[in-house]
């Protein structure tokens, strides 16, 4: 699942994280489905990490014993694992020389031998066993963005972890803050396929949080899982934290204020609606807080802006397992109802923003609620989902220069996945792991949205901005989305475009403020 090629030069001693306990909670989409309790010890050999721990279904793990040495320079000296995996015994010892890893694996009752090759001072991460993730915290205190790591899956192979990017942030909560720094990693696999990933460490160079966004897999550690607490990677100096009501629950939130508000002034407000990845109001990619810098600008020109953790992420309540497009547009209108009430707030200039298949969120919402006064899509898709994600899936497939007979299977693959996702069926032709990723309402929502069909419901003008260098929403998605727009009828006005030719994915350009601002002067 995971690796990496070495420790950066500038490295001067080994790391040396805080001995101690801790306990993490397994969650799969918002679901609860582990625990795992982690003791990490230094001896005069070295250092010690055990562990104990269940996952339940789907995964079905049972740490029963998990014992990792390391030396001082956190060279692997041996493992120890015993488990059960749906129930069955199995175990794995593994002694380690300096670049070759000796198992013997024990299952159904047979002992088995395997010897792989490894680089020095790997990292030694079995699958399911959270607990080793300690090393990969010390690893990552002593790394710099763009390090490459080996990571030793055992007792299956070596991979390489590349370290993307870097974020300070500091974790807010009723216990106090807890100064950290995320890790947005990505784990090259032998068949070079692709996993992000993110981890979490704190300033004792212990790990807080590990997360795979593609599944939906979080592992936190518990003094850290509060609903209450929160990850904070920028603040603007005018902004307020706010709750809002939600169908049950309430959104936490951020509202940015023009510098200097004077008296009973009302301002234009843009509510920021980010994508399913990341979760957080911020909408941190790959080190940046896009939509803080965003309120930011936006505040500075004379408006409101309020960006909000999605339902069930940071400190915002409700469930992500059921959640659709639909639900997160019904989050939207609530955020807009709360608006309206304010006295600080234009109610004829009212906007909805949203980034990635936060476009597709807005427009729903818009298409329900008069109050919206106007749309701003970033990057957002004009095709349908199931189009679009296709279509995505080939782009990384022409990235791998796989043969074309592997290429064409897993096309054929992606298809059937999708197919079965829609209509329910056709199951037994997807591996069990492939299902567990993809059968769920949010995926079948994406891949029904089809916006020919909701444009023409939403009567509100609509700005569309899009980054020409975006590799993941292509230029034409903004075009399409254009052309769409364009064919409403009894529309207060045409759509408007606007191409920023130097901005990829994460839009993050002076000029998308400056449009949004010059836009909404119009409404």
């Amino acid at each position: 699942m995971l690796c990496v090629s070495g420790l950066a030069s500038a490295q001067s001693a080994p790391p040396a994280p805080a001995p101690g306990d801790a306990a993490f909670g397994i969650f799969l989409r918002g679901t609860p489905i582990g625990r795992e309790e982690v003791t990490l010890s230094r001896t005069g050999a070295g250092w010690i990490i055990t562990s104990t721990g269940r996952t339940g279904a789907p995964v079905d793990f049972s740490v029963t014993r998990f014992e990792m040495k390391y030396a001082p320079d956190w060279q692997p000296l041996e493992m120890r694992l015993e488990a059960r995996l749906k129930n069955a015994p199995a175990a794995v010892v593994t002694s380690f020389a300096m670049t070759t890893a000796i198992n013997e694996v024990t299952q159904n009752g047979r002992t088995v031998s395997k010897e792989d090759q490894i680089s020095a001072r790997t990292i030694v991460l079995p699958n399911n066993v959270f607990g080793s993730y300690e090393a990969l915290a010390a690893r990552l205190s002593v790394t710099a963005a763009g390090t490459e790591i080996p990571v030793y899956v055992a007792p299956q192979a070596e991979v390489q972890v590349t370290v993307r990017g870097i974020t300070e942030q500091t974790l807010t909560g009723p216990g106090g803050t807890v100064r950290t720094r995320q890790f947005t990693l990505s784990f090259q696999n032998p068949d070079r396929s692709v996993i992000d990933a993110v981890a979490v460490i704190d300033d004792r160079l212990r790990l807080v949080r590990f997360e795979i966004p593609i599944v939906g897999l979080l592992v936190v550690r518990e003094d850290v899982s509060s609903v209450a607490t929160r990850a904070q990677t920028a603040r603007n100096p005018t902004d307020g934290d706010v709750s809002i009501p939600a169908n049950g629950f309430s959104l936490a939130g951020t509202l940015t204020v023009p510098p200097a508000v004077a008296g009973r002034l009302r301002f234009p407000v843009v509510v920021l609606v980010g994508g399913a990845l990341p979760a957080d109001r911020d909408e941190l990619i790959d080190g940046v807080p896009v939509f803080a810098q965003l309120a930011k600008a936006l505040a500075d020109a004379g408006h409101l802006a309020v960006r909000y953790d999605r339902r069930g992420g940071g400190q915002s309540g409700g469930r992500t397992e059921t959640a659709t497009l639909a639900d997160y547009a019904d989050d939207v209108t609530s955020v807009v109802r709360w608006l309206s009430k304010r006295d600080d707030v234009d109610k004829g200039r009212i906007v909805v923003a949203g980034r990635g298949d936060g476009g597709a969120v807005v427009l729903l919402a818009a298409a329900r609620d008069n109050a919206i006064d106007g749309v701003v899509t970033l990057d957002a898709g004009g095709s349908p989902g199931s189009d679009l994600i296709l279509a995505q899936q080939l782009r990384v497939l022409d990235g791998l220069k796989l043969p074309p007979a592997d290429r064409q299977a897993r096309i054929d693959l992606q298809k059937k996945i999708q197919a079965a996702v829609i209509s329910g069926t056709g199951w037994q032709e997807v591996p069990d792991v492939m299902r567990r990723q993809a059968d769920t309402p949010w995926f079948k929502s994406v891949l029904t949205y089809d916006p020919a069909q909701i444009l023409p419901k939403v009567k509100q003008p609509i700005l569309i901005i899009q980054g020409d260098l975006d590799q993941t929403i292509p230029p034409a998605e903004a075009d399409r989305l254009a052309e769409l727009a364009q064919a409403r009828k009894k529309t207060r006005r045409p759509p408007e475009v606007v191409h920023i030719p130097d901005a990829d994915h994460k839009l993050v350009s002076p000029k998308v403020a400056a449009a949004i601002a010059e836009w909404i002067k119009k409404l």
